[in-house]
């Protein structure tokens, strides 16, 4: 008895250890489609705008069938929410990875503030596809078709993004408002200058971006209590 016993419990370790084996292959390969979708429909969107990227384009870029992707998106605009979120969970990343390294270099209140501020406008400087992807232009301005919740998650992830900045200017001096203030006006910068560089409108003013984004937290500093 004692022997079967042990018998059926090592038969039964097997299958477990089989079966969670199982469960982690197949949820690496659902990774994997997950994410070759997500790839095939950040192309679609770049090229073909929200409107023209359908799900048939995306399956078709796959290498799925339309219905298969039901398996991992309920619809585009799910598909939309989570490209959106990979790019600023990226841009999350950057910005906390200058303040690391600035608090590593110890570095002054108003260097920290010059870097944060400098890697949010670095990423969609060098990534300027990812800007009209934050900003809806696929559609206008208007977040067509996410659900209020989706909505309200994407953009805790941007105010996330811009949080480092604001706390700094705040241990710069500023009040919490004065300090919403100047992070909406930093934010309203940063989009704009590279509004103008990606559709080429700067060429009209003869500007450089870099110098027009280093001049204006120039003058912000010297508007700072402790400048």
């Amino acid at each position: 008895m004692a022997k079967s016993s042990t018998v059926q419990k090592n038969a039964s370790r097997n299958s477990g250890r089989a079966s969670e084996s199982r469960m982690v292959r197949e949820s690496a390969l659902n990774q994997v489609r997950r994410t070759l979708i997500l790839d095939a429909a950040r192309t679609a969107f770049f090229e073909l705008g929200l409107d023209g990227a359908s799900l048939r384009e995306i399956a078709k870029r796959a290498g799925y069938t339309p219905g298969a992707i039901y398996s991992y998106f309920a619809n585009l605009e799910e598909i939309y929410g989570a490209l959106l979120g990979e790019s600023l969970q990226r841009l999350n990343q950057v910005v906390q990875a200058a303040n690391a390294s600035g608090k590593r270099q110890a570095a002054s209140t108003i260097d920290l503030l010059n870097a944060k501020a400098k890697a949010f406008y670095v990423f969609y400087r060098d990534n300027p596809k990812e800007l009209y992807l934050g900003f809806y232009l696929f559609d206008g301005v208007q977040p067509r078709g996410l659900t209020p919740e989706l909505n309200q998650q994407l953009n805790e992830q941007l105010m996330a993004a811009l949080r480092p900045i604001q706390e700094q200017l705040e241990a710069l001096g500023l009040g919490r408002e004065a300090a919403i203030i100047e992070t909406t006006a930093v934010f309203a910068q940063i989009v704009g200058i590279l509004v103008l560089n990606n559709t080429g409108r700067i060429r009209l003013f003869k500007q450089n971006p870099d110098t027009l984004f280093a001049r204006y937290m120039d003058s912000l500093i010297r508007r700072l209590p402790v400048s």
